[in-house]
């Protein structure tokens, strides 16, 4: 047959499949309908087969492009046959059919002349590229390219460029292949291909986070996703590009989730068996970083066995790798070296840039075995990633040379090392303006922290061991907030927030079937608040990172005394600084230091609600916490002077009240020293008034704002009680304030600190609301349950309400680490108050009201 058409140009359909793919869908339907001959069916079936392959069934994709192949045999057109050849190949690869799809793809580049066999070269380039052969994806793409710039095809040609950036992203060249996005990127711009518009962004995300510049990743991608959803195109390769980038953030959990979100989606779809495989292996590398080795084996075996039936050498091998790293939980065995060397040869051959991770594996594995020789050359072979890639395989690499330098007994090198990863790490988290991923990011850095406070230790260099916990220790405060920006629309959706959070407040008190609902909608609006503020870019530079011990020593003052626990190898240690020294003491198994705090937060949350608690049931409790979270420093800490404890992250919740040593002082808990510095040179506003607010469903709250009311007469204070104590009211009145009081209650979230919110009369305000103040208020009191609630992220860092006010700027805090007794706190806050108004600081004026109570402490200075 000859290969004539019909009337009208069918391969407008072939174009539209991206651009408008609802049309498309139509448009090709239609030409079947309407009995076109074989040429034009072809394409007509090859756009439905398209459009099954990239947003749906892959099996009724390969389906579609049989028939599409056979009509075009029909139609006598052997570029036609070529070129759907060409797109069944790769749906037959991505179904995991690698053998019959590189065969399409040979026999269509035979058949194919001119601008179709560049096409059809660019299609196993993709192929390829997909497989792992990386170097042979380029000798197609070095055809394909400039072919099909001089036949003037902008549309393909742009393709050709981002595939090729895609290559060289794998090969590590990450300026090579962002040039190539970007200037695809505005190729499409002049075409009316919306869908490739759109992975363009998401490709210049992808390169954004390979750079490591991560809140620039996450803006493209939320505008690629935002894209394909008006498209109304899902796209699973976009949720594993948000599964690395999160990864990066220190996000495992949540990457995790999300890789489990996408599976459960190509699944739905039956979509690509290509797709799922490297979903696959994204959620095993979640999974090994959530500390979860059983989970991530079970997903990277998954993964490896489709990698390897799809004959994906490359892919399999970095499955393998993941199972290798989780099979180090289960203790390092002859078997598991000889694993990882052999994996790290086989990387390299393969051009990995990963192969320093299987170099760093088989030298710790080596160390553990006692094989010096071997350790050395494999840590020095990922020592060498120092030099070159990302800000993480540069950060591994001096963690490399760290363990080359502890193996050798060479302190100076070792420290070297470790504060040359620590830098690269710092300058990196200086890119973020969320505080969330700058806490997060920290994890990164852990080891190295940890292996400069061993040495430490073991030498007994007590200032430098002090100096090293600091520099590791609630950065995410160390750096200058970032000054909130009028959005409107975060602005709207904290608004939505809040309503909804009262509706659902209504609907679950009344049984409304519209609780569920509304739940849906308060996560979605939370996930998108999240998400605004993680791509929030930081101040960026390098941050000049040095504590000044002396100086914390002479604010210390005669008698005042700093007790800084550091965790080292499980063990809690307390460097106690007083007398112009710092000295340091053994307590004890940190695990038995947080059994002891859970346990002593249980009891007081059941005694919170008896009205006179046994009073030797909490002088017992007390001593134990005592003995486990300071043991022999407990006797030295004397009552003639200020004391202030800076405890690690995971005992920041500790109910330091009731500790007898720390009862008879006025202390304060920082979450490190340098923050306690920070907060005591604060100088309270020359023009700061003071701001009292009773929130909604206190029993006690109007008595108590009408108390200290009384005790401040006729200085500037401005008073919201019941529906006048909004969150926008809230916050104009705070802000800049000198002293502002809280009455309201409190709800923390362990799962998202930032959402952890106080209740006023429009719904909840967070820690995403707080971080919108201009200026902190200088002092706040918060007298609701577990207002000083912090959670544990990162390294060493803590997140909640307090956090995000001692960022901004707030000298101190009164709160509550546990549930409170609102009958009984009313006349501790008149006590606090009375004391404040009368000149005290914070923990003086505590110290004085608080009689009995252990829920309250003053953080800050």
């Amino acid at each position: 047959m000859s290969g004539a058409r019909d009337s009208g140009d069918p391969h407008d359909v072939l174009a539209m499949v991206f651009a408008r793919p609802k049309e498309a869908l139509r448009a090709a339907k239609a030409i079947l309908a309407g009995g076109r001959g074989p040429y034009d069916s072809s394409i007509a079936r090859q756009a439905i087969g398209i459009l099954h392959r990239e947003f749906g069934d892959v099996e009724a994709a390969i389906g579609e492009l049989r028939q599409a192949v056979r009509l075009a045999r029909r139609s006598g057109s052997p570029d036609r046959e070529a070129d759907v050849l060409a797109t069944l190949g790769i749906a037959l690869v991505h179904r995991g059919r690698t053998r019959s799809g590189l065969s399409a793809l040979d026999s269509a580049a035979v058949r194919a002349t001119g601008t179709t066999r560049a096409r059809v070269l660019f299609r196993r380039a993709g192929a390829r590229w997909i497989l792992g052969r990386h170097r042979e994806a380029l000798d197609d793409l070095r055809i394909a390219a400039p072919a099909l710039r001089r036949a003037g095809d902008t549309v393909w040609a742009a393709r050709a460029l981002s595939l090729r950036g895609h290559v060289q992203l794998a090969l590590g060249s990450v300026r090579a292949a962002d040039a190539d996005f970007r200037t695809a990127q505005r190729m499409f711009a002049t075409t009316r291909q919306e869908h490739d518009s759109v992975v363009a962004v998401q490709n210049r995300g992808v390169a954004a986070f390979v750079a490591g510049d991560l809140p620039l990743a996450l803006a493209r991608l939320d505008e690629a996703d935002q894209g394909f959803q008006r498209l109304g195109t899902p796209m699973p390769d976009l949720v594993a590009d948000r599964c690395a980038v999160l990864l990066a953030a220190g996000l495992a959990r949540e990457a995790l989730e999300q890789a489990d979100a996408g599976l459960r989606l190509i699944a739905r779809l039956r979509g690509q068996a290509t797709r799922r495989a490297e979903l696959l292996l994204l959620a095993a590398r979640a999974a090994l970083l959530a500390a979860d080795p059983a989970t991530a084996r079970e997903r990277a075996a998954e993964a490896r066995a489709l990698f390897a039936g799809q004959r994906r050498a490359w892919w399999a091998e970095h499955a393998r790798l993941i199972l290798v790293q989780a099979g180090l939980s289960g203790g390092v065995t002859p078997r598991l070296l000889g694993d990882a060397r052999r994996l790290a040869d086989r990387l390299r051959e393969l051009g990995s840039p990963d192969a320093w991770q299987a170099h760093l594996l088989a030298g710790r594995a080596a160390l553990e075995l006692g094989r010096g020789e071997e350790a050395d050359r494999h840590l020095a072979a990922a020592a060498a990633a120092r030099h070159v890639g990302t800000a993480t395989a540069r950060a591994g690499g001096w963690l490399a040379e760290a363990l080359r330098a502890e193996a050798a007994g060479q302190p100076r090198r070792l420290l070297r090392a470790c504060r040359a990863g620590l830098a690269l790490i710092e300058e990196h988290r200086l890119t973020f303006g969320s505080s969330e991923l700058r806490a997060l990011v920290t994890a990164q850095g852990a080891e190295l922290a940890d292996l400069a406070l061993r040495h430490l230790r073991r030498a007994g260099r007590g200032r430098e061991l002090l100096g090293w916990t600091e520099r590791w220790r609630a950065t995410a405060l160390d750096v200058p907030p970032t000054p909130p920006a009028d959005d409107p629309e975060l602005l709207g959706r904290l608004a939505a927030l809040r309503r909804v959070d009262q509706l659902l407040a209504g609907a679950r008190s009344g049984g409304a079937a519209s609780a569920a609902r509304l739940e849906r909608e308060r996560a979605a609006l939370e996930a998108r608040i999240r998400a605004e503020t993680l791509s929030l870019r930081g101040p960026g530079g390098r941050e000049e990172h040095g504590f000044d011990c002396g100086r914390m020593l002479r604010a210390l003052g005669p008698g005042g005394r700093l007790a800084e626990l550091v965790i080292i190898d499980g063990v809690l240690h307390v460097l106690l600084c007083a007398d112009g020294r710092v000295r340091t003491y053994a307590v004890g198994p940190a695990g038995q230091a947080v059994a002891e705090t859970e346990y002593a937060r249980s009891r007081l949350r059941r005694l919170a609600y008896e009205r006179r608690p046994d009073p030797a049931e909490l002088a017992a409790l007390g001593r134990h916490l005592e003995e486990a979270l300071l043991g022999p420093v407990a006797a030295r800490l004397g009552d003639d002077g200020p004391c202030v404890v800076v405890p690690p992250a995971v005992l920041h919740a500790a109910p330091w009240g009731l500790l007898p040593s720390l009862r008879r002082t006025a202390f304060s808990v920082a979450p490190s020293a340098a923050a306690w510095l920070r907060a005591r040179a604060s100088a309270p506003p020359p023009d700061g008034g003071v701001v009292l607010v009773g929130g909604p469903d206190v029993p006690n709250a109007e008595a108590e704002v009408r108390a200290i009311e009384k005790l401040y007469g006729d200085r500037s204070r401005t008073v919201l009680t019941g529906e006048a104590a909004t969150a926008q009211a809230v916050l104009e009145a705070m802000d800049g304030c000198r002293l502002a009081h809280l009455a309201a209650h409190g709800t923390f979230r362990a799962d998202s600190p930032m959402f952890s919110s106080l209740h006023l009369g429009d719904g909840p305000l967070t820690g995403y609301d707080l971080e919108r103040l201009r200026r902190a208020p200088y002092r706040l009191v918060l007298s609701s349950c577990d207002s000083a609630q912090m959670a544990p992220v990162g390294a060493d860092e803590v997140l909640g309400l307090a956090t995000a006010l001692l960022h901004l700027g707030t000298a101190g805090i009164v709160a509550s680490v546990v549930p409170v007794n609102d009958e009984q706190a009313v006349p501790i806050m008149a006590g606090l108050h009375e004391g404040l108004s009368a000149g005290l600081g914070l923990a003086e004026a505590l110290r004085r009201a608080r009689g009995d109570d252990v829920s309250f402490i003053a953080i800050g200075a």
